[in-house]
């Protein structure tokens, strides 16, 4: 139980005070759980499971769920459309309650450019294979292949392709903490 409960408890995005005092435990009781030192009596444990949204039964699961080990080969990838020339294509786009949004990028090439974007969080880009810019208001950055950058996505940002074919580029996105409405940010 101690993994599978940590597990979705982060999933649903609560913190062990806010999960605690659903379930009308303490801090450091649920701790005591999580970490597999303390067993929940069966009332706990049914508050823990509906706090969690989920049947009770998965509490003591040893099986792995799908929706907490999401496997998605390259060709599974959901296509995510894309504007200007860009392609879009979503990595574990079905697993729910995620903080990160990893998805494949293919930014147009060189012709016209996207208006900048920018929103809450952070994001990280790491070129798989080909060359890309990524432009900032004041900065440009080349990558090449194996490049990456991590950088505040509250900042103006385009991308495009500089080889003259499409960059492979895997982006990932980082929800703000404490976000106003706390949704996971959406593609560029």
């Amino acid at each position: 139980m101690a993994g599978r409960l940590r597990a979705l408890r982060t999933q649903n995005r609560l913190s062990l005070e806010a999960l605690a005092a659903q379930v009308g435990v303490t801090k450091s009781y649920l701790s005591k759980v999580e970490r597999g030192l303390s067993e929940p009596s069966i009332s706990t444990a049914l508050k823990l499971a509906q706090a969690l949204g989920v049947e009770v039964g998965r509490l003591f699961s040893d099986e792995v769920e799908p929706e907490l080990v999401t496997v998605v080969r390259a060709g599974e990838r959901t296509p995510l459309g894309g504007a200007a020339g860009a392609r879009y294509e979503g990595i574990a786009a079905a697993l729910p309650g995620k903080r990160m949004v990893p998805f494949m990028m293919y930014p147009p090439v060189e012709g016209p450019v996207e208006a900048f974007k920018s929103h809450p969080g952070e994001e990280f880009l790491f070129v798989h294979a080909g060359h890309a810019e990524l432009e900032f208001p004041e900065r440009t950055v080349s990558l090449g292949p194996g490049d990456s950058v991590y950088f505040n996505a509250a900042l103006p940002h385009r991308c495009r392709s500089t080889d003259g074919r499409p960059a492979e580029v895997l982006v990932v996105i980082h929800d703000e903490p404490g976000a106003a409405d706390g949704r996971v940010p959406a593609l560029p």
